[in-house]
């Protein structure tokens, strides 16, 4: 199989007849982005072929005037009888009107700002012609203005038919499109069918359909043709993504049998039982490691869900062997967390091995023994932010790494710490709740495990919404529950002053109204605290060093400090077990991804935890009723569910995964036919059939009719 079938796809588009350099400048503006381009900047013809109708004109209607469907598109046989030229007046120009009757009917024809000699030469008088356009009745006349069509009457057949409406640009009009267009469906070659099971249409015949819709279903999504083009783009998706973890999985690495004893005395000295799903993700990541190939897998659970103990097991059985593991995460108090978590843990069961933590604040004596024990191979398990990649830090035999909040991390920092190794295991864990096919369609390079239950013994967050009057009311309460010892967090949108500007919003946050501007910030809130809880209170956010913002977040874990005011910068990687209330203010100006990390700095312990979220009951004049609607369905998901799988699901109905996607930070490019996020039966139907494709040919799909298919949707 070659790739001759495809070469005419691939020609730019100046080979149509017509198209010349200003005319492919023109297309260049018009054809999706995504879609590869040459080098010089010309569109290709699958470009063109690849920019389906949005819509259509129905112009079959046959009428007379007698009858005219007012304000209905129709087309009337006429005979031309006389023009009214214009007449120049006091306030201008009129238009050209030419009578044209049907039998004993007459209609007006009004052209405004049009050339005279153009007109007569398109209805000269007593020529009959098939207009095709809108009728009105306008002072007791019939009247069409500017008819779509004027065609002799053996031309009738070219307008009798439903013609397609494309997006144009400046310079482009629908018609040339058009003809474009069926002129590359024309020479378009029948192309090898690459699907498993052969759909009733082929690839050619869908593209054609698409082009010529015959009614409104034809323009839509489960229409034939556009359903066979949404799954070959999602199948050349797959494709990509289940060779390349063929690949990676085909690359030899550490084979990883030992363990289980300290695996045992984990669990063993565990206050609770591990979760079915915990136990499920350790089995895969185990059998992955055992297997002597190399593992690339996504851990991926709700707030709360227990995978720091997943990748702690992992990370024990290649100690236990006496290899290496690291833990790289993106922030020095989240570091910090980790290896007082994980210490405490193996002291707990009594395992005898050393935990290291590296960060920026490493120095001295301290520093250089660390990267003399990694590189003797003498530690085995470290924990550590970026200081971990630097060019100083060798290791003698690291075997896995782990990657939490990996979406924090750009790809090259985390493709620096696999360098360190010959091929490590790697495992990368995300606190991002994401349905299970758009996980795959993201992370479909890598094995997913789901972790969708918590451990035994943790309390659901009770969540109230609650509007902004009522917060004196809340202050009080979280007055009685600070002087019981408790710990809370109180999240506000802005620093220091609210945007002025709606067009340029805060991160995670709408901009507010004149008079909001003296409410909901961080830095007003702490002042207001500080001087009814006195030293009780500290502020951190993004805007500070990050070595105040740690010692702030120090102090609050050691419980000299019960409540923090702060903003959206503790969303993530932020563990104090024992804070147990969440209050977050103006909560309607958060997305729902934003509102649900936060509420999981609470209800992290077996304590009674509540999370409260304030709204404003009086939006600004910028919010319309449907951005207020809007939010208070999102407040009311978050207080009905706690599940973030759940939550993920309304997040993606609501708003798409514009956000989502964002975590990937790499290869990804929109869909052209599909919509985003894809169809979840498709992608699983299209990922079972790339990964049996893929496995059968052992990873080498060269000069096969999957080729020709990832070459034509992907760059």
């Amino acid at each position: 199989m070659t790739m001759q079938s495809l070469e005419y796809l691939f020609q730019p588009v100046t080979r149509i007849k017509g198209v010349g350099a200003a005319s492919a400048r023109t297309l260049s503006q018009l054809l999706p982005m995504q879609i590869q381009r040459r080098g010089d900047g010309v569109p290709i013809i699958r470009d063109l072929l690849f920019h389906l109708p949005t819509g259509l004109v129905d112009r079959r209607m046959v009428a007379t005037l007698e009858k005219a469907p007012l304000g209905q598109l129709a087309t009337y046989m006429l005979t031309v009888e006389s023009y009214l030229p214009p007449s120049s007046r006091r306030f201008g120009r009129q238009p050209f009107k030419v009578i044209c009757r049907d039998g004993t009917t007459d209609i007006i024809l009004v052209f405004f700002h049009a050339r005279e000699e153009w007109i007569k030469r398109m209805l000269p008088i007593g020529s009959r012609r098939a207009v095709s356009g809108v009728a009105e009745q306008f002072d007791f006349s019939l009247q069409m203005t500017h008819p779509d069509l004027i065609v002799p009457p053996d031309k009738l057949s070219e307008v009798l038919r439903v013609e397609p409406v494309y997006p144009l640009t400046a310079g482009l009009h629908g018609r040339q499109l058009e003809k474009l267009i069926q002129q590359a469906l024309h020479a378009l070659p029948e192309i090898p069918e690459w699907q498993p099971q052969p759909p009733a249409l082929s690839f050619t015949e869908a593209l054609r359909k698409a082009h010529l819709p015959q009614g409104e279903d034809d323009l839509l999504a489960t229409s034939p043709a556009r359903q066979r083009l949404i799954y070959d783009e999602i199948l050349a998706q797959q494709y990509d993504l289940s060779t390349k973890r063929y690949r990676m999985k085909q690359q030899p690495s550490s084979m990883v049998v030992a363990g289980d004893a300290w695996i045992k005395q984990l669990e063993q000295s565990l206050p609770f039982s591990l979760t079915d799903d915990q136990q499920q993700a350790l089995a895969e990541i185990r059998r992955d490691m055992a297997s002597g190939r190399r593992m690339l897998r996504l851990l991926q659970g709700d707030v709360g869900s227990g995978k720091t103990l997943v990748a702690l097991a992992a990370m024990l059985a290649v100690a236990a062997q006496g290899m290496q593991a690291a833990l790289m995460v993106p922030s020095e108090i989240l570091a910090r967390q980790h290896e007082c978590t994980i210490r405490n843990y193996l002291q707990e069961a009594g395992i005898a091995t050393e935990v290291a933590l590296l960060t920026g604040s490493v120095h001295g004596q301290k520093r250089t023994q660390i990267f003399e024990a990694l590189a003797e191979g003498t530690l085995k398990l470290v924990v550590g932010t970026q200081a971990l990649i630097q060019s100083q830090v060798s290791f003698a035999s690291l075997a896995l790494i782990v990657i939490d909040e990996q979406h924090r991390f750009g790809v090259n920092q985390r493709m620096a710490l696999r360098f360190k190794a010959h091929a490590p295991h790697v495992l990368q864990m995300s606190a991002t709740p994401i349905p299970r096919s758009l996980a795959m369609t993201l992370y479909g390079d890598m094995e997913c495990s789901f972790l969708r239950t918590k451990p035994l013994g943790r309390k659901p967050v009770v969540t109230r919404v609650l509007p902004q009057s009522r917060s004196k009311e809340v202050v009080d309460r979280l007055a009685a529950a600070l002087a019981r010892g408790q710990k809370a967090y109180w999240i506000c949108p802005w620093v220091e002053q609210a945007p002025q500007d709606d067009a340029a919003p805060a991160p995670a946050a709408v901009a507010s109204s004149q008079a909001d501007h003296d409410t909901a910030t961080a830095t007003t809130r702490f002042h207001e605290f500080k001087a009814r809880f006195h030293d009780k209170v500290g502020l951190v956010h993004g805007r500070m060093p990050s070595q105040k913002r740690e010692e702030v977040m120090q102090r609050f874990q050691s419980g000299e400090i019960q409540l923090l005011v702060a903003t959206t910068v503790v969303e993530v990687g932020v563990d104090v077990p024992d804070a147990t209330i969440m209050v977050i203010e103006q909560a309607q100006r958060f997305g729902l991804s934003t509102l649900h990390q936060l509420r999981g700095r609470v209800g992290r312990s077996s304590y009674e935890s509540s999370c409260v979220l304030l709204y404003d009951e009086k939006p600004s004049l910028a919010s319309s009723a449907g951005m207020v609607d809007s939010a208070m369905a999102r407040l009311s998901i978050l207080r009905d569910s706690n599940d973030g799988f759940i939550i993920a699901d309304a997040d993606l109905r609501q708003r798409g995964g514009g956000e989502i996607i964002g975590t990937r930070q790499s290869g990804q490019q929109p869909y052209v036919f599909a919509s985003f996020p894809p169809d979840p039966d498709l992608v699983i139907k299209a990922r079972d059939h790339a990964e049996a494709r893929v496995t059968a040919s052992s990873g080498n799909l060269s000069e096969t009719s999957e080729t020709l298919l990832m070459r034509l949707f992907l760059p």
